[in-house]
């Protein structure tokens, strides 16, 4: 089905599982696609589609696709009655209903970026140890597999004045810098590290001009407004394609378990470990309400805090032997946050220093689940202290 036409020179069609950019003058095209990859100006078309379910899906002798790819193409162009057409792909587990078209524009200069995304099993960050050795055309496993949950990033750009060779390349880079963007703003986790994701295992990218017209645009950086333009509609489009792929939010990231999740504790288990923390009625008390404590902005804030400087150690910007005093004060101010206590500070303080861990994932989770603790015991004191000392029956009779 035709969505739309684009610069009066290319076509977006949905059908099924499979979405196309059909080409209606020529175009010069760089692409990560198995066949026909790199640069090529020979294409009638550029595709994404999906090729399985996000989870526990494995199709029967999926793996030919990898050792014939230009079969799989074949086969699956003809599905779409395009087995004429010379056409560069790439291939995902998101569905494509969830597919987001951003547009940006600036006097006669157009961008669109089409873009599918799914971060929620497969992100990771630029230099995470790897799973596989490619070697002879055969793939050893490496350490630790990948986790089995797909997750892609799919994108695909095109553009309505020919770029040279090198403004594609240039282009690539600076869309890839802009899904970065995303996912630290959103503070995707690395499902391979304690780390905030730049992307994931499996990302792919489609970059198109047209190959005849104005004279080509040489820059497509961070200085030119075309690299703006890139950036803008791929930092728009991926947003809304992982809201309605992953229900990712900026809102829904405002927990301390979702900014904990990359060292091991989603909200669940966070909430779980703080109850455990505490004892009877307040321990139950904890976990009836753990949703409401593990979202509040000004604990989350405090979380974020001690997280970020969490990094700032990791990355060597500050020293390692700083982080039992950061560990500590920062964990205060969680606690602070958690009560509204501001003169139990020093209190907090004594009691974190006790209980003294150290700068590991755990460790770091750890901290924040006994700050939270801390503060979650002192933030009704006042209130009952308050209710006390009004006269009256101390229990009501129904």
């Amino acid at each position: 089905m035709l969505l739309e036409t684009f610069f009066d020179m290319l076509q977006l069609h949905r059908d099924d599982k499979f979405v196309s950019l059909r080409f209606l003058r020529p175009f010069k095209v760089i692409s990560t696609s198995m066949p026909d990859g790199g640069l090529a100006s020979h294409l009638d078309l550029v595709f994404n589609h999906q090729c399985s379910e996000p989870a526990a899906h494995t199709i029967a002798h999926h793996s030919k696709v990898f050792f014939n790819p230009d079969g799989y193409r074949a086969a699956l162009l003809a599905d779409h009655g395009l087995e004429k057409a010379a056409a560069a792909g790439l291939g995902t587990a998101a569905n494509m209903n969830n597919m987001c078209v951003a547009q940006e524009s600036h006097l006669d200069l157009s961008i669109v970026a089409i873009v599918t995304g799914g971060v929620e099993g497969n992100a990771a960050r630029a230099g995470d140890p790897a799973s596989f050795y490619e070697q002879g055309g055969t793939f050893h496993r490496r350490g630790d597999i990948a986790p089995e949950q797909p997750g892609t990033i799919n994108i695909m750009l095109a553009c309505n004045t020919p770029l040279t060779d090198g403004a594609l390349v240039r282009a690539v880079m600076t869309a890839t810098e802009a899904k970065s963007v995303v996912l630290q703003e959103l503070s995707v986790p690395s499902r391979q590290s304690p780390s905030i994701a730049t992307g994931t295992g499996t990302d792919q990218i489609a970059v198109m001009a047209p190959t005849d017209g104005a004279f080509p645009i040489v820059s497509a950086g961070h200085h030119s407004v075309l690299g703006e333009l890139i950036a803008r509609a791929v930092i728009r489009a991926l947003k809304g394609a992982l809201v309605l792929q992953n229900g990712l939010t900026p809102n829904r990231q405002c927990s301390c378990g979702q900014l904990l999740e990359r060292f091991g504790a989603g909200p669940d288990a966070l909430g779980e470990r703080i109850a455990a923390l505490l004892s009877g009625d307040a321990a139950e008390l904890a976990r009836r309400n753990h949703f409401a404590v593990d979202r509040d902005p000004l604990t989350v804030a405090a979380v974020a805090a001690l997280i970020h400087l969490y990094d700032q150690v990791s990355w060597e910007v500050l020293p390692a032997v700083c982080w039992p005093e950061i560990a500590v004060h920062h964990g205060a101010q969680i606690a602070v946050a958690a009560s509204g206590c501001a003169e139990r500070r020093d209190d907090y303080q004594s009691a974190l220093n006790k209980k003294a861990t150290s700068r590991t994932p755990q460790g770091l989770v750890e901290t924040v689940a006994t700050a939270i603790a801390l503060g979650f015991v002192d933030k009704w004191k006042k209130a009952e202290v308050r209710i006390e000392c009004i006269d009256g029956p101390s229990e009501l009779t129904l």
